[in-house]
């Protein structure tokens, strides 16, 4: 029989050569991991800004904040997009322009705000209009009028100028609406998605007839409350009769949506200019706190 020294002894080097197992196991596993990243991985400055802004603005859909950061982040970023919001509805397209060219990191908290918002919505304006350019000619050029992230252009095979106040990708222009580089008559189809903000509205608008060919379409999608006079708003019919006398004649308009209106008009062949337009007054699209 094995004796009592002889068991104990064989227990040690049982545990001895389980230790240098693991020891083993762990050497292993540190020749397998991954190298640092090089500096040419890190990512690019405007990437950080978006990351930032993307951090700030809060808690992925369909969770609510936990702790008491996401919380005070969660808020942070709520009002600092109803701050940049609310400015954007009540000043001018220059001044917009001049104040986020001073401050673009703010462009960015903006958007990652208004993506946060456009995530609950049913349905996104800017699929439809994609999806109504993909239905029609391919060579139609086209300008996108406060463009954001360019998802026109990114989902097209039209030739898209993308128009936004402030830009990280060089293949968005950056400028006031009111006053763009582009050639007069030079685009099939002009764009605003929900992106008539200024209080000078109708000069983007008188831009957009400025560098569209005859025939040439202005696509507009509006927040519906904006144009539901039973809460304040404008009357749509209004609205579309002083783009009429800007040169322009409405094909359609869907009012099926809850969220927004979307207009279709074509630009006229011969155009009688009408002086002092009556525009309506489109109120700010304001969120409340929550």
């Amino acid at each position: 029989m094995e004796t009592q020294q002889e068991s104990t002894a064989a227990g040690r080097k049982r545990r001895r050569r389980g230790g240098a197992g693991k020891r083993q196991k762990a050497s292993s596993s540190a020749q397998q991991a991954p190298p640092p990243a090089s500096p040419s991985d890190a990512p690019s400055q405007p990437e950080k800004r978006r990351r930032k802004a993307g951090e700030a603005a809060a808690i992925p859909k369909g969770r609510k904040p936990t702790s008491l950061l996401e919380k005070m982040r969660a808020r942070l970023a709520g009002g600092h997009f109803r701050m940049l919001n609310e400015k954007l509805y009540t000043c001018s397209g220059q001044d917009a322009f001049d104040y986020f060219k001073s401050e673009p990191k703010l462009f960015d908290v903006y958007h990652a705000g208004y993506q946060e918002q456009m995530s609950q919505w049913p349905e996104k304006p800017v699929n439809v209009i994609i999806n109504w350019l993909k239905s029609h000619n391919k060579s139609w050029t086209v300008a996108d009028f406060g463009c954001g992230n360019a998802a026109v252009a990114k989902n097209v095979k039209n030739k898209v100028f993308s128009i936004d106040l402030v830009s990280d990708d060089p293949s968005v222009i950056s400028c006031d609406m009111a006053h763009t580089p582009l050639e007069p008559s030079s685009v099939d189809v002009a764009i605003f998605c929900l992106s008539l903000m200024g209080t000078n509205f109708p000069s983007y608008l008188q831009e957009a007839n400025r560098v569209l060919k005859p025939s040439g379409w202005l696509l507009i999608a509006e927040v519906r409350s904006r144009l539901d006079p039973n809460t304040g708003g404008a009357d749509p019919d209004k609205f579309a009769e002083a783009i009429s006398q800007l040169g322009f004649s409405l094909v359609s308009k869907d009012m099926n949506n809850k969220m927004f209106v979307l207009f279709y008009f074509k630009k006229k062949e011969k155009i009688k200019v009408v002086e002092n337009i009556d525009w309506p007054q489109l109120k700010p699209c304001l969120y409340k706190r929550r």
